[in-house]
């Protein structure tokens, strides 16, 4: 089946939106988007440069006072027409997200769900932020702290997710009574662009979201600028070092969502029908480009066999293709050069006898031809210390390896430069918390896995960053504590 054309009138038409103005040219050049699934050019996406940063910055700062004083309930019923108006427009911002990044839209669907549960989820909290009266024995004095917002907070959002990450992280920045500039990636613009534009029309005050689709010169203007209060970055760990490096000069505070390289722990007395699936969806999902997908499959080896055998059964019937067609599940990467570099890895890691391949390994050609399609990749017998199972791929390939015993498990998935998450199947539930607890990530799945909802914080450890976004944690991580003692 050929691949069909992206409804291209769906994109919204501004360039940048600052202070509540839409502008329709920027000064830091331009991006072509390429569609995916055909690799074919559609538009041309006007970047930010230094001066739209600047005014950006400057617009999210004189609009601070007047967000910051308005009465929480008034900032709560803000958020909360946002995430009915995304709601109500969910089709096409489901369209925008495909044609984005050429996910599926059986799963695109689900992101403005997502989304609009985050802005409601943190519309609730604008009136729940309290702070904590100090005991100050044995002197006699009225101590207590008031949670207070940073300012300016500059929100950088990734290409594969950029909805959702915007939804999550700019929606906590606000609640709590800060202003942002979101700068989405210049490959992945226009599901934020829009949702700019519904933050005018649920009647956000202009400059308190402002959003400027930017490269690196942007991206490296707005870490820098003395106004910005706090930087929150979602991404690679090679941009965030460049990110901490700008931050520096002026001592910003930054939070860090970063990339892993999960695992799933499948023991023989869990259900390995379940497990099997539930580590090819980290395949399947996103065509495997997600920071928290598990990547590596590590399995008893009195069942490895069967549960290897499970897995790779499945993967012949995989719909691949259209992502506007309804029952396709699985769509390209993201560009040509994603696409060069996964097969890259996949062919050294065949030359260099890091593993066994099973299945796939190859670009799909045919009617997909001209997309960037990868097959479906699953390596058996795989080294741990090998690229296959330190790097982040990020791509339709899977790891697996057998273990013996339990302590043998936990070594090997902490055996990672990565803690961003991990899985764990099992029947015994005793055993579910012990590996639970001694795993090196900041957030553990057990038998199953359910998406990750706003009441959920979320984040990693080591090279998967710091900080939390989502529930309690997501906002706090958007305050900071003044204490105030009054002598009585």
């Amino acid at each position: 089946m050929p691949i069909t054309e992206p409804p291209l009138d769906v994109l919204p038409g501004p360039a940048a939106l600052i202070g509540g103005e839409r502008l329709h040219s920027t000064g830091g050049g331009s991006y072509q988007h390429v569609y995916a699934a055909t690799g074919r050019p559609t538009v041309e996406v006007r970047l930010s440069g230094a001066d739209e940063i600047d005014a950006a910055v400057r617009a999210a700062r004189r609009a601070l006072p007047r967000w910051r004083a308005m009465p929480a309930n008034e900032r709560r019923a803000a958020l909360f027409r946002l995430a009915q108006l995304v709601t109500g427009h969910a089709e096409t911002l489901s369209a925008l997200q495909t044609l984005e990044t050429s996910v599926p839209q059986r799963f695109a669907a689900s992101f403005p769900v997502a989304a609009a549960d985050f802005f409601g989820y943190y519309a609730g909290w604008t009136d729940k932020l309290a702070g904590d009266l100090i005991e100050t024995w044995p002197s006699r004095a009225l101590d207590y702290t008031l949670p207070e917002p940073y300012g300016v907070v500059a929100v950088i959002v990734p290409w594969n997710g950029a909805m959702v990450s915007l939804a999550q992280i700019a929606g906590a920045a606000i609640a709590a009574g800060n202003t942002v500039v979101l700068k989405p990636p210049e490959r992945a613009p226009f599901t934020a662009l829009r949702i700019g534009e519904l933050c005018l029309e649920a009647g956000l005050p202009p400059g308190v979201v402002n959003v400027v689709p930017a490269g690196p010169e942007g991206g490296d203007a707005l870490v820098r600028h003395p106004m910005v209060d706090k930087i929150h970055f979602t991404g690679s760990g090679a941009t965030a070092k460049k990110v901490l490096a700008a931050a520096l000069d002026n001592l910003t505070p930054v939070g860090l969502e970063l990339g892993g390289k999960s695992a799933h722990l499948v023991f023989a007395d869990a259900n390995l029908g379940m497990a099997a699936r539930q580590a090819l969806a980290g395949l399947v999902i996103n065509s495997g480009q997600g920071c928290a997908n598990g990547t590596r499959v590590l399995v008893e080896a009195a069942v490895y066999e069967e549960v290897l055998r499970l897995a790779s059964g499945r993967l012949r019937h995989i719909p691949m293709g259209d992502p506007f067609a309804a029952g396709t599940s699985m769509g390209p990467v993201v560009d040509e050069a994603a696409c060069l570099r996964i097969l890259s890895t996949i062919d050294a890691a065949g030359r260099a006898g890091h593993g066994r391949l099973v299945s796939g390994g190859g670009r799909l050609d045919g009617e997909l031809a001209g997309g960037y399609f990868v097959e479906p990749t699953v390596f058996a017998d795989v080294d741990n210390e090998s690229p296959l199972a330190q790097c982040e791929i990020f791509g339709p390939v899977l790891s697996f390896l057998p273990f013996e015993t339990e302590r043998e498990a936990i070594e090997l998935a902490n055996a990672s430069p990565y803690g961003l998450a991990g899985y764990v199947h099992t029947g015994d539930v005793r055993r579910a918390h012990r590996v639970s607890q001694a795993l090196h990530a900041g957030n553990v799945w057990v038998n199953g896995f359910a998406g990750i909802p706003p009441s959920m914080p979320f984040g990693g450890t080591k090279q998967s960053g710091h900080g939390r976004v989502g529930g309690a944690a997501g906002i706090r991580e958007f305050t900071r504590p003044k204490n105030v003692w009054t002598a009585l």
